[in-house]
């Protein structure tokens, strides 16, 4: 568990303009790679970057069968990933810097590898064989969502960081969140193959992206001295 204590909860009450630079608060900046990681992945996603894409593709999807209840925990990716953005900023900023430290290397080497290997899958159904709110609201997705970018898996990466973030932090990382938060990630990441959002080959490219962050952030002098 760490031990570091000195920022770990903070006063946003006496945040002022002109004092964000302080060590108090200078923190929040890290959340200004959001906004600009938005640009870039709206660019390859809407922008038109390329036309030429490589296929995703594994035997291994075939056998895969589409299932539409991979739909919650697909979605509740969302929450986890914001959620453990608010509960550290609160209550472990050290959690806080280390979670966007990792997020940033590995967004960042997805976004590299989006502009220079443009990819694609085609796995997603025609037709679905059952007619329901999942179903349907899936059909909704796909319209708003491209299958365009898919390697590595940015919602496998993203559910990586929340748990390293969790196992590391003061306050989660007893042996039973340990467990949640791995079980929650295993889940959000079969959930993208099982509603055909991503090929197994894009779960496996996200893997070492983020076994190379977290050494760098969590096992290198820095984090083990934090420790």
């Amino acid at each position: 568990m760490l031990k570091n204590t000195k920022t770990e909860i903070v006063d946003y009450r006496r945040l002022r303009p002109g004092n964000i630079n302080s060590p108090e608060f200078r923190h929040l900046w890290l959340l200004l790679f959001w906004a600009v990681f938005g640009i870039f992945f709206a660019l390859v996603e809407r922008g038109g970057v390329t036309k030429n894409f490589h296929l995703m593709y594994s035997p291994i999807d075939d056998l895969i069968p589409f299932c539409e209840i991979f739909l919650i925990p697909y979605l509740f990716w969302f929450v986890y990933l914001v959620g453990i953005h608010i509960y550290t900023l609160l209550f472990d900023v050290e959690s806080f810097r280390k979670l966007m430290y990792f997020i940033m290397i590995t967004y960042t080497v997805t976004m590299v590898i989006y502009f220079l290997y443009p990819t694609a899958q085609g796995l997603r159904p025609l037709e679905f064989e059952r007619d329901n709110a999942l179903t349907r609201f899936i059909a909704g997705f796909y319209q708003f969502d491209t299958n365009t970018n898919v390697c590595p898996s940015i919602h496998v990466i993203g559910s990586v960081a929340v748990s390293a973030a969790a196992w590391n932090s003061k306050h989660f990382s007893t042996r039973g969140w340990r467990i949640v938060f791995s079980l929650a990630t295993i889940l959000i990441s079969i959930s993208t193959v099982f509603i055909k959002q991503h090929s197994v080959i894009d779960v496996a490219a996200a893997i070492p992206i983020c076994v190379v962050a977290y050494i760098i952030v969590y096992c290198g002098k820095r984090g083990k001295a934090e420790r």
